[in-house]
């Protein structure tokens, strides 16, 4: 997960300040000298680091935070408040002009930093908020990137543009502009070439490109993982050609944070999206005050609640909710209801939002838990759609069948059966555990009950 080990570095740095009662100057400047190490490591500007550190430096040590009943809290909250000053204060949205109107983003970036997918995941972001996209394939020198991008249009079921790689970029711009204007599309997305490194002939292409269409948006894409370098292809890209907004990609992975902390502050561009993953609905925009609270461990609960409501089918979770309150939730319901549980991110990516769960995780294994989760989920899938259907049909000539055909011991059958009954029993009782808007999820997750995390369902 992105930024996980500054993450856990601040929060153990924090700890330890909210163990005094009162704070000291010294006390202050050790942990700041802390801070200023795990930001160093988590790959963040040098100067942008010296200048943060002072800043906090200088709030810090004023009176209040001294005589105040919880200093370690307002140390927290000063820090805060400068992490999301640094990343830009407040969400940019990638505005687009009326639905009369053809908007159009040019995708820019080099070789590898995921322009063609995210492209895709524009459109399709997009296309749910009913407009009409147009992905074109501009990049001419990579015929696997002409058909990534076919591929994926199929994937949403957009509409494709391409016109091979025998004609110039600029000039399918401006073909692909004119069938937008003929068939009423009205966002038109150029995936343009990419270089392994940047070079002239790179950007004399895209100065060409933009030239021949209105474009609205440049949109650079950098590979998060990449660090510090990122910020330099931002700054390179920024000065040749204008760049409107940065979309990070590969924030899923071992990045350690420092080019989301830095871009904004260093080439005055704003983050207009994350890149959570491959999957083409793995976007998500990008609030400065919200990711600094999952640096500090403060989880970010409203991006949860929206990934929620954009990934989970309501009609299935009021569904869910009505069988568990009668008794008559079965193991397809059960399927159903791990497959929302991985679209939010999984057991890991919601207790990372929840607030104060960095800590309540320590010594739990969430990598064995998503081990488990996948075993039910085989064990599941080898049995009868009747099975599925109708609980009660287990016997053990059946639980010996189906632990032979998913690989595991008839045990963690019985162990499934078990735990699947008392569940239905503590469901009915509670009335289905019904939550807000009538969400299973409002009174707990079956099946969250994670070895000390105190709950009653599977133990993933």
């Amino acid at each position: 997960m992105a930024f996980e080990s500054l993450s856990e570095r601040l929060s153990t740095i924090f700890q330890g300040l909210s163990g005094k009662g009162k704070l000291s100057e010294d006390d202050v400047n050790l942990a700041l000298k802390e801070v200023r190490m795990a930001l160093l490591e988590a790959d963040v500007n040098f100067k942008l680091v010296k200048d943060f550190v002072a800043k906090v430096k200088e709030k810090a040590i004023g009176e209040e935070v001294f005589s105040s009943l919880s200093p370690a809290q307002t140390v927290i909250k000063i820090v805060k408040e400068e992490l999301t000053a640094m990343m830009g204060e407040e969400n940019t949205e990638l505005k687009l002009r009326p639905q009369s109107e053809i908007t159009v983003l040019m995708m820019v970036g080099l070789q590898g930093a995921g322009k063609t997918t995210t492209a895709a995941k524009l459109a399709g972001k997009f296309q749910k908020m009913h407009r009409k996209p147009l992905l074109v394939a501009c990049d001419i020198y990579r015929p696997a990137a002409i058909e990534q991008l076919r591929v994926n249009a199929e994937k949403l079921s957009i509409p494709f543009f391409s016109l091979g790689n025998q004609i110039k970029p600029e000039e399918i711009a401006q073909r692909a502009y004119e069938e937008a204007k003929e068939k009423g599309y009205n966002l038109l997305i150029l995936d343009t070439a990419g270089r392994l490194q940047i070079d002239d002939a790179l950007m004399q292409e895209l100065k060409r490109m933009k030239a021949a269409v209105p474009v609205d948006w440049t949109i650079l894409t950098v590979d998060a993982m990449t660090g510090q370098e990122a910020v330099n292809v931002s700054q390179s890209f920024s000065e040749d050609i204008g760049v409107d907004g940065v979309i990070l990609t590969k924030c899923d992975g071992d990045t350690r944070g420092g080019a989301a902390l830095s871009i904004k502050a260093m080439t005055g561009q704003p983050i207009l999206f994350l890149g959570m993953g491959e999957k083409l609905s793995e976007l998500e925009p990008f609030y400065p005050d919200r990711m600094a609270g999952r640096i500090l461990g403060m989880g970010d609960v409203l991006s949860l609640i929206e990934k929620a409501q954009s990934e989970i089918d309501e009609e299935k979770a009021r569904e869910s909710v009505r069988k568990l309150s009668k008794g008559q939730f079965n193991y397809d319901d059960f399927m159903e209801q791990m497959n929302q549980l991985q679209k939010l991110g999984g057991i890991a990516g919601i207790l990372k939002m929840l607030p104060g769960m960095n800590k309540a995780m320590q010594g739990i294994d969430l990598e064995d838990s998503e081990k488990k989760m996948k075993q039910v989920k085989c064990i599941i899938q080898s049995m009868t759609f009747k099975e599925r259907a109708n609980p009660k049909l287990m016997n053990p000539s059946r639980k010996k069948r189906i632990a032979s055909g998913a690989g595991v011991d008839i045990s963690e059958v019985n162990k499934l059966v078990k735990q699947f009954e008392e569940m239905q029993k503590m469901m009915k009782q509670f009335g289905g555990g019904r939550g807000k808007h009538g969400s299973p999820f409002g009174g707990g997750f079956p099946g969250m009950g994670m070895k000390g995390m105190g709950g009653k369902g599977f133990p993933f």
